[in-house]
């Protein structure tokens, strides 16, 4: 019987999900609600429609929905989201492209074979396939089969967790995964509460245990100043244990996720939140550096 998932979207050739030229498969729900997030189209499990106005064009074929979630007044186009039941049906008719379908089911072996569609370009870089989100650790059964679908045709696999997830989903994928991209947003427990929604003790304690399973992991660092700058020496002791950490990348935040959450009727928490200053970055990646990590800086 096959196992479906929830997806957002398929990325192609992306080089900063992992090793080598990657496919990466972003899947929906995320427990976490990071004031900064940059992709809310995958916080929400469920199935969602984004309207960019700017695009649509009024040819009037959205009206098809079932629902009555589109109508035109005086010749402009309204969305009524309360009447939207995500049905897909306004998407894959919309001709200026002004409407998007965020979460569709796929079966982990229609998933796979989307990925390795890829393949020629992973065995000549050293590269493969990443499940990202939202969080793949909120489907684990569908991540892990994917995983193992992939690595039967000699295809590595990298895991892009935030990591607040039951052991029991770990212990799921962890057998069919080659690499874990392992979020640390905040060394304080009360901050990360506080920017995230969720304390971060289940994280770290994760974070351990992959580290007693022997997986490799880059730890991913989204620097946002105001958050975590000042927090930077305490994640360093945080990670210097380590034996499996292999590189830690910081990620610069930038403010570019409005129009995202406008297409989505949501609205953004991080609009006061600052990029880092080339400064900042440099002395992130100085004091990361004196505790023995191999550090990687933004482009």
């Amino acid at each position: 019987m096959s196992i479906y998932g929830t997806i957002v979207e398929y990325k192609r050739f992306a080089v900063h999900d992992g090793d080598g030229i990657r496919t990466t498969l972003f899947l929906k729900g995320c427990p976490l609600s990071c004031i900064w997030c940059h992709n809310p189209e995958g916080i929400s499990y469920k199935p969602q429609t984004a309207y960019l106005s700017h695009k649509c064009i009024s040819c009037g074929e959205c009206c098809i929905c079932p629902g009555g979630a589109h109508f035109f007044d005086g010749g402009e186009h309204s969305f009524d989201r309360s009447k939207c039941t995500a049905c897909g049906k306004c998407t894959d008719v919309c001709l200026g492209e002004a409407l998007t379908l965020y979460g569709h089911k796929v079966s982990a072996e229609e998933a796979a074979e989307t990925l390795l569609l890829d393949r020629d370009f992973f065995l000549s870089s050293g590269g493969g396939v990443t499940l990202s989100g939202g969080e793949p650790l909120m489907q684990p059964e569908f991540t892990a089969e994917v995983f193992r679908l992939i690595k039967e045709q000699g295809i590595t696999t990298a895991l892009d967790t935030c990591g607040y997830a039951p052991k029991k989903a770990l212990e799921t994928v962890l057998p069919y995964t080659d690499k874990v991209l392992f979020d640390i947003k905040t060394a304080s427990c009360a901050t990360h509460e506080k920017f995230t929604g969720k304390p971060n003790g289940l994280i770290l304690d994760n974070l351990r245990y992959i580290n007693k399973v022997g997986v490799p992991v880059e730890i991913r660092i989204p620097l946002v100043p105001g958050v975590n700058y000042g927090e930077i020496p305490e994640i360093a002791k945080i990670l210097e244990p380590m034996n499996v950490i292999t590189a830690v990348r910081v990620l610069a935040y930038h403010g570019y996720a409005g129009t995202k959450y406008e297409s989505l009727g949501l609205t953004y928490r991080g609009a006061h939140l600052e990029p880092p200053s080339k400064d900042m970055l440099e002395s992130v990646g100085k004091a990361l550096e004196n505790h023995g990590l191999t550090v990687i800086l933004p482009d």
